[in-house]
C-alpha cells in the first residue's frame, strides 16, 4: 500500500506542478479573427474561427483573406514577444499595430511561392506591445495547396520558442534527413540495378527488377517529401504540384510493384494486369492533376489518388496474407512494414483529401522511412545471395576447371607417349628407308656383281666398302647438331677420305666458316647427308676421277630469303654422263629428298667435269 501511496502523490504533483506552469504561462491562444475573403472577384466579410483552412473550405479556388485579431498586451513589457503560427499560406504579410514584422511572397499575383511549408516564430519588440493589440494576418491561398491560417499563438518569446523549436526540426530538419536517406537508398538500388546481372547461364544479362522498383520509388519519394523544404520551385506552382502528384503516383506504383517482385509475381497474369493499370494512372496523371487545380476540381485529383488506392490496398492485404504461408524472410519483412504504413496512409488520405489538409498532420511521410529500410536491407540481402551464388558458380567452375585439367593433362600424358611411340616410329622407319636405300642397296649391288660372274674383287670390294661407310654415316646420323652443315661435311670428310686416298682420288677440300641453319633439324640433316654421302659415292664407283672438290660457301644471293644460305659444290674430272637421259634411283631419290628438306639441287656433266649443286637457303 505504501508503494502505491508514493506512486499516486507523484501523479499528484506531477499534474499539479504542469498545472502551476500553465497557469503563470503568459501565452494566449488566439481562435478568433474578423475576415476578409476575396474569391473570384468577390469579397466578403465574417467572423471565422481558427485554423481557417482555405484550400478545404473555399473548394480548391484561390483568393487573398484579410484576418484581424485583437489581444490584451502586458502591462509593462521589457522583454521581446513573439507571434508563433504553425504554417502559413502561401504568400502572406503580418501587421502587428499597423508595423510590418514579416513578408514573404506576393499578394497580388500568383507567383512560384509556397511559405506554408515550414513554422514562423515573428519577433515582437516591446516597443510595439500595447494594452489593446491589433494583429492583421493576409495571406493568398493558390489552388490545390496547403494555406490558410492556424492558431495564432503570441507571448513571450523564450515560451513559444521550444514549440517552435520542436515543430521547425520535425517539418523541415526531419524532412531535410528523410529525403536525403531515400536519395542513398535509392542511388545505392540503381547502382546495383545498372551494376549486377543474373550470373545463372539461362538467365546471362537479365538485370534484378526488385532493384530497379527500388531505385524508383526511392527517388520519387525523395523527390516528393523534399517539397516540404522548397519555398520557391524553379516553375511555376502549378507545374510544379503536377511533378509532386506525378512523384506520388510513380512512388505507389513502383512500391507495388516492388512488393508483386518480392513475393514472386513477377510472371503472373494479374500482375501484367497491375503494371498495365498502374501505367496508364501515371500517364493520365499530369492531365489529371491540371485539370483539378485549374478547375478547380480538387476532386478530380482526389478520385485519381483513390484509384492508386484501390489497387494498392487489396494487393497489400493479398501480399500479407501470403507472408504468413511460409514466405520468404524479404517477403515477411515487407509484409510488416506495410501492416504499419497502409493504416497510415490511409488516415492521411482520408485526411489530406476528404479533410481539412491545413489542420491535419501527415505522417506517412515518417512512417514511410521503414519501406527505405526495409528496401535497404533487401536490396543488401539480394546483394548478397547474388554474390553467394556467384561464388559457389566459381567454385564449381573451378571444381569442373580442375578436373578438366586432370583429364587434360592425362590426355596431354597419353599424346606424349603416342607421340614418342610414333617418333620412335618414324626413327624405325628411317633407318629402315637409310639401310634400303644405302647398306641394302650397296650389299644388292654386291650380290648382283658376284651372281654376274664377271665382277672381279676389287669392284665387289669397293661396293662393300660404300655399304660398311653408309652403315657407319647412318650411325653418325643419330648426333648431327642441328643446321651444322660445316660439321656434317667434317664427319662425311672423315669417314671417306681413307677411301679417296686408297682408290687415288685427290680430295680439294674448300670449306670455309658456315653459319648455322637453325630451319635444319635432325631429319634435314640425315637427308642432307645422304644426298651428299649419295652425290661422293656416284663418284667412287663410276666417274672414274682422279680430283674431287668440294666446296661449302656461306651466299645471301638466294631470292627471298631473310636469312643466311649455303651452296655445297661436289666437282670431278671424271668420265661424265649424259644428264638428260632418265635418270637413275640414285639421283632420283637425291632430288626427292632436296626437295624434302626445301634444298635447290642442279647436275651438270661433261666428261672431265662434273657438278652437283646444292643450295640450302
Amino acid at each position: 500500500m505504501g508503494n502505491y501511496r508514493n506512486i499516486w502523490t507523484g501523479v499528484l504533483l506531477w499534474l499539479c506542478t504542469g498545472l502551476l506552469a500553465f497557469a503563470h504561462s503568459a501565452v494566449l491562444s488566439l481562435d478568433q479573427a474578423r475576415a476578409e475573403l476575396t474569391v473570384n472577384g468577390r469579397t466578403t466579410s465574417t467572423e471565422v474561427r481558427l485554423p481557417y483552412g482555405w484550400d478545404y473550405l473555399q473548394k480548391g479556388n484561390s483568393g487573398v483573406g484579410r484576418f484581424e485579431l485583437d489581444f490584451p498586451g502586458p502591462s509593462a513589457a521589457t522583454e521581446p514577444w513573439g507571434l508563433y503560427f504553425s504554417r502559413f499560406g502561401n504568400a502572406y504579410v503580418v501587421t502587428f499595430n499597423g508595423v510590418v514584422l514579416e513578408k514573404n511572397g506576393t499578394l497580388e499575383a500568383d507567383d512560384f511561392s509556397d511559405y506554408a511549408k515550414a513554422p514562423r516564430l515573428l519577433l515582437i519588440p516591446p516597443n510595439l506591445l500595447l494594452s489593446d493589440n491589433h494583429l492583421e494576418v493576409t495571406i493568398r491561398s493558390d489552388s490545390g495547396r496547403r494555406s490558410g491560417v492556424p492558431v495564432v499563438l503570441v507571448g513571450p518569446r523564450d515560451e513559444l520558442e521550444p514549440a517552435y523549436r520542436k515543430e521547425f526540426g520535425l517539418r523541415v530538419v526531419g524532412t531535410g534527413v528523410l529525403s536525403v536517406f531515400s536519395l542513398v537508398v535509392g542511388t545505392f538500388a540503381f547502382v546495383l540495378w545498372v551494376s549486377q546481372t543474373d550470373p545463372r547461364p539461362e538467365l546471362r544479362g537479365v538485370r534484378d527488377s526488385v532493384y530497379l522498383y527500388a531505385a524508383l520509388a526511392e527517388f520519387a519519394w525523395a523527390f516528393f517529401v523534399a517539397d516540404g523544404l522548397i519555398e520557391r520551385p524553379p516553375i511555376h506552382w502549378k507545374w510544379w504540384s503536377i511533378a509532386i502528384n506525378m512523384a506520388l503516383g510513380i512512388w505507389l506504383s513502383s512500391l507495388l510493384l516492388f512488393c508483386h517482385s518480392i513475393a514472386g509475381w513477377d510472371q503472373h497474369p494479374l500482375t501484367r494486369t497491375v503494371r498495365r493499370y498502374l501505367l496508364t494512372m501515371v500517364l493520365i496523371g499530369p492531365a489529371v492533376t491540371y485539370t483539378a487545380i485549374v478547375g478547380p476540381l480538387p476532386k478530380l485529383l482526389t478520385l485519381w489518388q483513390l484509384g492508386f488506392v484501390l489497387v494498392f490496398v487489396p494487393s497489400a492485404l493479398v501480399f500479407v496474407f501470403k507472408a504468413t504461408r511460409g514466405a520468404t524472410f524479404m517477403h515477411r519483412l515487407v509484409a510488416v512494414v506495410l501492416l504499419l504504413n497502409v493504416p497510415i496512409a490511409l488516415h492521411d488520405f482520408y485526411a489530406m483529401r476528404l479533410g481539412d489538409s491545413f489542420s491535419n498532420q501527415a505522417y506517412l511521410r515518417y512512417s514511410a522511412t521503414l519501406f527505405g529500410l526495409a528496401l535497404g536491407a533487401i536490396a543488401i540481402e539480394r546483394f548478397r545471395s547474388a554474390n553467394l551464388r556467384v561464388r559457389d558458380m566459381l567454385d564449381t567452375l573451378a571444381s569442373r576447371v580442375q578436373d578438366k585439367e586432370q583429364e587434360l593433362s592425362q590426355s596431354y600424358q597419353s599424346m606424349e607417349l603416342i607421340a614418342r611411340e610414333q617418333e620412335r616410329i618414324l626413327e624405325r622407319s628411317r633407318i629402315l628407308r637409310d639401310m634400303h636405300d644405302g647398306v641394302g642397296s650397296h650389299i644388292s649391288s654386291a650380290i648382283r656383281q658376284l651372281q654376274s660372274g664377271h665382277a672381279n674383287n676389287a669392284e665387289v670390294l669397293l661396293t662393300l666398302r660404300d655399304s660398311l661407310d653408309q652403315l657407319k654415316l647412318s650411325i653418325d646420323a643419330l648426333n648431327l647438331p642441328r643446321g651444322d652443315v660445316a660439321g656434317l661435311l667434317a664427319t662425311l670428310r672423315y669417314r671417306l677420305e681413307p677411301r679417296f686416298r686408297a682408290m687415288g682420288l685427290s680430295l680439294e677440300w674448300a670449306v670455309v666458316a658456315l653459319p648455322v641453319l637453325p630451319r635444319l633439324d635432325a631429319s634435314a640433316m640425315r637427308q642432307l647427308q645422304y644426298i651428299i654421302f649419295e652425290a661422293l659415292s656416284n663418284v667412287m664407283q663410276h666417274a672414274q676421277a682422279s680430283v674431287l672438290r668440294i666446296e661449302a660457301t656461306p651466299t645471301l644471293e638466294c631470292h627471298g630469303s631473310t636469312g643466311h644460305s649455303v651452296r655445297i659444290r661436289i666437282q670431278d674430272n671424271g668420265c661424265g654422263f649424259d644428264t638428260t637421259q632418265v635418270r637413275r634411283k640414285g639421283l632420283a631419290s637425291m632430288e626427292e629428298r632436296a626437295a624434302a628438306i626445301g634444298a635447290q639441287v642442279s647436275i651438270s656433266s661433261q666428261p672431265g667435269a662434273s657438278i652437283l649443286e646444292i643450295l640450302l637457303a
